[in-house]
């Protein structure tokens, strides 16, 4: 069995870090670098490439509702056509960067309140995937495993992954739990490591009543803004590789 393990990281801004990028770089097979909407900036982004490329890690563009303030997880009312501008925008910016370095995008994937709306509005979804579309040829659309992402990019024929969360906990419809309820995030890299290995050998996770949840994900995010995103990572890794799963990016499992 393979499957990708990915990160949302270079999401510092100017003077400020957040997390431990180099550190979680060593443990997955793919990042999703922010391109200045939530959080990032050039600086980053540039900087964010090269630690990828050095690591072997496959680049992946972290597009956002335009909310520094907020770092993108407050719900907007935007119309599709603004949301594929949005899109399409951030996308071209990171591919130069990695453009610039000798890299190629792999990957694009919806941050925070845009990745939660969408996975519900169809809309929403359907504009992100024609922005992925757009952007280049061969870009995978990663989106939340039985959601509206699943449809919005079969639709237009675009490679998908379908995506699974190590360190969120889920509600019975196989939504993500809102981060403002208690429990929504997972800090234990024990219990984060059982679920993953039932995500990826048994195809199921335990949503917060119990509920089993059926999917097939391609890939498993780890947050890289948490004080536990290292040793989580490397903790879901070890788990994941001595149950027989290989740890491999999209590009090689697609």
């Amino acid at each position: 069995m393979k499957i990708d393990m990915n990160s949302d990281l270079g999401e510092g801004f100017g003077a400020w870090t957040l997390g431990d990028d180099k550190a979680v770089l060593s443990s997955v097979s793919s990042a999703n670098i922010a391109c200045g909407y939530h959080a990032g900036d050039p600086s980053i982004m540039r900087h964010t490439v090269k630690l990828c490329i050095e690591s072997g890690v496959a680049i992946g563009a972290h597009v956002s509702y335009p909310d520094l303030v907020g770092f993108g997880r407050r719900n907007m009312t935007c119309s599709p056509q603004e949301v594929y501008d949005y899109c399409v925008y951030q996308i071209g910016a990171l591919a130069a960067f990695c453009k610039a370095q000798g890299a190629t995008l792999q990957h694009v994937k919806a941050h925070g309140a845009l990745y939660n709306q969408a996975a519900k509005d169809r809309k929403l979804a359907d504009a992100i995937a024609a922005a992925v579309k757009d952007s280049g040829d061969g870009l995978i659309l990663m989106g939340l495993a039985g959601s509206e992402f699943d449809k919005a990019a079969l639709d237009v024929s675009l490679k998908y992954a379908a995506e699974a969360f190590a360190d969120r906990a889920y509600l019975s419809d196989g939504s993500l739990m809102p981060r403002s309820r208690e429990g929504s995030v997972i800090h234990d890299a024990a219990i984060a490591a059982k679920r993953v290995v039932q995500m990826a050998t048994k195809g199921t996770v335990t949503a917060d009543d119990g509920t089993e949840i059926q999917f097939k994900p391609d890939t498993i995010c780890l947050h890289g803004d948490t004080k536990e995103a290292v040793d989580m990572s490397a903790a879901v890794r070890r788990a994941l590789e001595a149950s027989g799963v290989e740890i491999k990016p999209l590009k090689e499992t697609l």
